[in-house]
């Protein structure tokens, strides 16, 4: 939305987050949710509905907008008759854990699908989908960039290996690999809390970590990991792209997405087995010099 504002279009937007994030929490909703029926706490539905009738647009553009119902985007066809219908998702949209009811009744509706997820573009197509366009991801260059950090920010959030993501068994144990080798490894995010104190060298910070003190964070480590999500089939996530932008050193897993963003050993690093992780982890702990050379690359 700022990137359009930006380049000087006129842009409305509509919030999707609840105002109390506490109703969202509770069982009929969450047993909503689960079913496939989230409920429009923020009453988007009806924002739109009321914009498009007063005035005219050129696009709507929904960000995963799952509580949008088909009769809003007949609505808007029916009073913006040229207005382009363009959904955007940086999730896997063939999982159903992110669909819902309404989005699947409206997905022919929308003259576009853009996703980051190159696997789900066939996908897209087999349930409904008029148009599918795949782009990578993407980084905020006013939040994603090299920062200066004082000492108490460095020593605040700074780290030897760092993971910033939320808690999957496999990131767990690739981590507590690392610290069972000698490696110290910082991991921040939720639904870690339960794995305090599992190892010395493995330091738990919980929580999400967002806007500028995700980038301290990532600029105050040396190595910062790089985890794709399995269960969805990633190739790259957001961190693939918003580490370097911060001009910092990746060592993420091994893909053909990763390897076509970045030259291996030159602009990142990657693996593709906790042993060659473990030994990269070493070896860039060890070298200062190659490491911040590639971190400055990788940037550029």
């Amino acid at each position: 939305m700022n990137a359009l504002r930006e380049f000087g279009h006129d842009v409305i937007g509509v919030d999707l987050t609840p105002p109390d994030r506490l109703r969202e929490r509770q069982l009929t909703s969450r047993v909503l949710n689960r079913l496939g029926f989230p409920l429009d706490f923020a009453g988007a539905d009806r924002r739109i509905s009321e914009y498009v009738s007063t005035k005219h647009f050129d696009v709507l553009w929904v960000e995963k907008g799952l509580t949008i119902s088909p009769k809003t985007l007949n609505a808007v066809r029916n009073s913006n008759p040229e207005c382009r219908l363009v959904f955007f998702s940086p999730d896997n949209m063939l999982y159903h854990r992110n669909q819902s009811r309404r989005y699947l009744a409206g997905i022919h509706l929308y003259d576009l699908h853009v996703t980051t997820k190159s696997h789900n573009v066939a996908g897209l197509g087999s349930l409904g989908a008029k148009d599918v366009f795949f782009v990578n991801k993407s980084f905020d260059p006013a939040t994603h960039r090299p920062i200066e950090l004082t000492l108490e920010e460095k020593k605040h959030w700074g780290a030897e290996i760092g993971f910033i993501g939320e808690f999957e068994l496999q990131r767990y144990e690739m981590t507590l690999m690392l610290a069972e080798s000698g490696l110290p490894v910082t991991v921040r995010g939720p639904r870690w809390e339960k794995y305090f104190g599992r190892h010395p060298n493995h330091i738990v910070r919980p929580g999400w970590v967002y806007d500028v003190d995700y980038t301290r964070a990532i600029c105050a480590t040396k190595i910062n990991l790089c985890f794709l999500r399995k269960i969805v089939g990633d190739q790259q996530t957001a961190r693939s792209v918003e580490i370097p932008a911060c001009g910092a050193f990746m060592l993420a897993e091994r893909t053909d997405e990763h390897l076509a963003l970045f030259e291996e050993g030159k602009e990142a690093e990657f693996f593709g087995s906790g042993e060659e992780l473990r030994e990269k982890a070493k070896y860039y702990l060890a070298h200062d010099s190659e490491r911040e050379k590639i971190a400055a690359a990788g940037r550029y």
